[in-house]
């Protein structure tokens, strides 16, 4: 990566390619087919997808489950419990404790450290409080809720769906289900792992009947995805961490598909930065089921140690995901195709098309 810019990564974008709804169906999207090595691309279908993977290749899906994380509090003090008054944006980003979340709040300006948050019900009970604790930069705050019967269950009652900053529309009863993979199931992300939106029931079904395997692991997509990249060049980009789980089953799966040399298909760069990491830590060792975090950034220069072939979404400009894209299948390949996808009015983002890049 020594030399590139941030701004090598740009391309023009119109805003009325950014997907604003899903398609009507899951699974209708289009598909963007990109070979690895040459960077020839040609127009498909995601239905086309089982298709175009071979009997024994390994696909490999991320579980995890979107909470609703947009939440609406109103402002108390600690000291006086008085009325509460000012309706405050609270989006919850990941967890920091048992009780504690990182959070952006909006308005930040008026939120200081030891105010006091009630978070009301649809007929105005309260059903979570939180005390905040440190202030960050750029209305970040750490808030420390008080033990709750369920939380996540109290998230499902008074939470928002969590769409992306670039979707300019307030969320959707439908959004509770297209906002989440078909396999989703370990609660966490507060973002969705996109490229497993296009997946249906029908589509796993297929796969497995071609003789695809088929592995999970779950990694916990945070906001730091859509933080804009506040350097100039990428050897200076640092990423958020993000908590992923690497179950037995997934690690004795990718050790059998490497040691037999059966592809390793990552759905999602979620995906390919959980499957990298794992393997950066395994060094020369099989890899071990297990539980951590991980802040790793891929980037052009990247030496690939698992993924063979990848499923994703389009992405932003000058984001890092483009540039995970972007050392997976050349900087130029990419943004050559990202032209073509841009000329031939394919949709953008999470719930936009999708592109395959195989070997």
């Amino acid at each position: 990566m020594s030399g590139l810019r941030v701004a090598d990564f740009d391309f023009e974008l119109p805003t009325e390619l950014i997907a604003q709804q899903p398609p009507q169906e899951r699974g209708q999207s289009r598909m963007l087919v990109m070979d690895r090595a040459t960077g020839e691309i040609r127009d498909a279908q995601f239905a086309d997808f089982p298709s175009l993977l071979r009997p024994g290749d390994l696909l490999v899906l991320n579980d995890s489950r979107v909470i609703p994380a947009r939440l609406y509090a109103r402002r108390t003090t600690v000291r006086e419990r008085q009325q509460p008054t000012g309706l405050i944006e609270v989006l919850l980003t990941e967890p920091a404790g048992t009780l504690d979340w990182r959070a952006l709040v909006r308005p930040g300006r008026k939120v200081g450290v030891g105010e006091h948050l009630v978070f009301p019900g649809p007929t105005g009970e309260i059903e979570l409080e939180a005390e905040v604790l440190e202030r960050g930069e750029f209305g970040e705050r750490l808030l420390r809720f008080a033990p709750a019967s369920d939380f996540i269950a109290a998230l499902e009652r008074i939470g928002h769906m969590p769409l992306p900053p670039y979707i300019h529309r307030d969320d959707a009863a439908a959004d509770r289900e297209r906002y989440q993979t078909v396999y989703s199931r370990e609660h966490g992300s507060v973002a969705a792992p996109t490229a497993g939106l296009h997946f249906t029931a029908q589509t796993l079904h297929a796969l497995r009947s071609q003789g695809v395997e088929i592995a999970h692991v779950t990694l916990h997509v945070g906001l730091g995805t859509f933080a804009p990249l506040r350097v100039e060049r990428v050897e200076d980009v640092r990423l958020h961490r993000e908590r992923y789980t690497l179950p037995e089953a997934t690690a004795e799966a990718l050790n059998r598909a490497r040691s037999e040399g059966r592809r390793i298909v990552a759905v999602g760069t979620t995906v390919v930065r959980t499957l990298e990491h794992c393997a950066l830590c395994a060094g020369d060792s099989p890899l071990q089921p297990h539980s951590g975090a991980t802040e790793i950034f891929i980037a052009p220069g990247y030496s690939f140690r698992l993924v063979n072939a990848l499923l994703t979404n389009f992405h932003l400009p000058q984001s890092s995901l483009l540039m995970l894209v972007s050392a997976f299948a050349g900087r130029e390949h990419v943004l050559s195709a990202y032209r073509h996808a841009v000329e031939s009015r394919y949709r953008f983002f999470s719930y936009g098309d999708c592109m395959l890049i195989a070997e």
